[in-house]
């Protein structure tokens, strides 16, 4: 089983449009309503794939009850905690004249101790049954910055693995629980820890040298068409899909978290791991919901993925 974990949960609303004109009135062409928050994501994502989850979150008022009812259509289970004000809605912009988008992101909830530490002790009834633990995304105000930390604790305590995917603050104070996989977007890896390179694959030396100082053994980078870079200590790996035209590029990112940890738990190599992912990543910017993908995309895209191997 694999257990997701996200502290600022949103509903995605997709707004599609021919292309963004300030100061005008625009009409969206059709909207849909799904589901955001990065561990919420990896767990549509781990639905399609097969994979037994629980996606653990904090949930608020009215939109937190209408995302709660669409994470119930997919099947999902859920153990939420409740607070005071409502889930973020997360106004997802698609220009359909240059296959972009667009974030406009409202304020969510505020969680006090008391609603953390429930959080947390959800997390310790679960980790128990977990294999990996997919925690990413934002930290309400409220949160300690160490919540992914202590999630990280617990879940080692119980033998289950931790991906971690967020950026700044909550990804540096969780790194003295080493967690087993950092996982960030070329941005998100260049604003946390200050590196960045001319070519996808001139990161591998610098990022060996950061796993070397701070105790990590796997970094992954997404990195959209240049496709997705995963170091260890003494290989890396490249893994690119053939480039799709994008109906809604959200949530491809939090995909390869859920594959990745899929496939690892299924046996597969690094390598073919990596190749799922890419391949599901792809697959999910062709469907109009954030994250949501089909099983017959995945399966053709995965023999079309090119893996690079760069041994040290």
């Amino acid at each position: 089983m694999i257990l997701t974990v996200t502290a600022n949960a949103a509903l995605d609303r997709v707004l599609f449009i021919d292309h963004f004109e300030p100061t005008s009135v625009m009409r969206a062409e059709r909207m849909v309503d799904s589901v955001g928050g990065k561990g919420l994501d990896a767990s549509v994502v781990l639905q399609v794939l097969g994979a037994p989850n629980i996606a653990v979150s904090f949930m608020a008022g009215n939109t937190g009850q209408a995302l709660a009812a669409i994470l119930d259509s997919y099947g999902i289970q859920h153990d939420l905690v409740w607070v005071h004000g409502d889930t973020r809605t997360a106004n997802v912009l698609i220009e359909q004249d240059y296959h972009r988008l667009s974030h406009i992101m409202t304020v969510g909830y505020e969680v006090n101790e008391e609603e953390w530490r429930e959080f947390l002790r959800k997390i310790e009834q679960h980790a128990p049954h977990a294999d990996w633990v997919i925690m990413g995304g934002s930290l309400p105000k409220g949160c300690p910055d160490d919540l992914f930390g202590q999630v990280t604790h617990i879940a080692h305590q119980h033998g289950a693995k931790c991906l971690i995917d967020s950026p700044g603050k909550p990804m540096l104070a969780a790194l003295p629980h080493k967690p087993d996989i950092l996982k960030l977007n070329r941005s998100e890896f260049k604003a946390t820890f200050g590196l960045e390179a001319a070519a996808l694959k001139d990161l591998i030396t610098p990022v060996r040298e950061l796993m070397r100082v701070i105790g990590v053994d796997c970094v992954v980078i997404t990195a959209g068409e240049d496709g997705i870079l995963l170091v260890l200590p003494n290989t890396a790996y490249r893994a690119k899909a053939p480039q799709q035209v994008a109906v809604n590029a959200a949530g491809a990112g939090d995909s390869v978290s859920a594959a990745l940890t899929h496939a690892l738990t299924q046996q597969m190599s690094w390598e073919e791991s990596l190749r799922l992912s890419a391949a599901t990543s792809a697959a999910v910017v062709l469907t109009e919901g954030t994250a949501d993908c089909r099983m017959e995309d995945i399966q053709r895209l995965y023999p079309l993925v090119s893996v690079e191997c760069f041994n040290e």
